[in-house]
């Protein structure tokens, strides 16, 4: 049987990647630009912002105090810069190399961070943690012919945006000590400042007066709210999987979103994966058994 922290995580990949695949229609209907996807990321964070608030107060949950508010803050800011990297590593090419790096550490880091915390877990479990490394490589560095060789610098992005990530799921971790939509409001708040002001600050130094708009089309906005479902929804399972078990498994079963992303295009797009991305989903079914068993 599967444990509760797992299949907690487990749906939290498929709510991410069902996050993310609405954040990239989102982003193609703001232009492709990463000024474009970032409003579309503060579109999805302010509507989160305001449903998270109204549960809260309805809910008469105590707002988070001391450590628990720092790490909600720090989850906020590690969220919002390092998705502003991690877009800006995929504008310049070499998608596949740049989100399987970023992936790879998102999971590696708070792995790290439990086992320093928590002790090693069982050989079954680490070779199931090797094994979904594989499977994220895989499924997130699928075949692109069109794809242009990574740059030192935009390597540099993801594996900065990586590290981000993984500090992310930490933060989240620690915050959710103090509950779960009180840290995940003042979490949003936070990157919903920071990220405004970048991209005011994108918008006023920008030469083209395309790349100047602030405000989105409709259907972009329409994307950016089903964004804040998936990304919320599945963050505040994350962290309910942090409080029910072991980290490092919550963030390298959550870190397998990008197949559930590859599978909605599939569906909807009718992009169909490739034979490298199936081989991974396949060993990535394999990696949680080995890891829940």
């Amino acid at each position: 049987m599967l444990q509760a922290n797992a299949l907690l995580a487990l749906a939290a990949a498929v709510l991410w990647g069902g996050g993310d695949f609405a954040g990239g229609m989102g982003a193609k209907h703001s232009g492709s630009s990463v000024p474009g996807a970032l409003r579309v990321v503060m579109t999805s964070h302010a509507s989160s912002l305001l449903v998270l608030t109204i549960i809260g107060l309805l809910r008469g949950d105590a707002l988070p105090h001391g450590a628990a508010l720092g790490w909600s803050i720090l989850s906020g800011a590690m969220g919002c810069l390092s998705v502003t990297m991690f877009y800006i590593a995929l504008s310049r090419g070499a998608m596949g190399a740049s989100a399987a790096v970023s992936g790879l550490l998102a999971a590696a880091i708070p792995s790290t961070v439990a086992i320093a915390h928590d002790g090693r877990p069982g050989w079954m479990t680490l070779v199931g943690f090797v094994i979904a490394g594989s499977a994220i490589w895989l499924i997130a560095a699928g075949e692109n012919p069109e794809a242009t060789p990574a740059s030192a610098g935009t390597m540099w992005l993801a594996v900065a945006s990586g590290a981000g990530f993984g500090i992310y799921f930490v933060a989240l971790k620690y915050a959710a000590a103090a509950g779960l939509v009180w840290p995940m409001a003042t979490a949003r708040l936070t990157s919903v400042l920071l990220g405004s002001t970048m991209v005011l600050g994108m918008a006023l130094t920008a030469k083209d007066r395309g790349m100047r708009k602030i405000w989105l089309p409709k259907k972009a906005i329409l994307w950016g709210l089903a964004t804040a479902f998936g990304d919320t929804t599945g963050n505040l399972l994350f962290m309910a999987a942090t409080r029910a078990g072991r980290l490092d498994v919550a963030s390298v079963l959550a870190s397998l979103y990008p197949a559930s992303t590859i599978l909605l295009a599939a569906w909807t797009l009718h992009e169909r994966p490739t034979r490298r991305q199936g081989i991974g989903m396949a060993i990535a079914a394999v990696a949680v058994i080995m890891i829940t068993l």
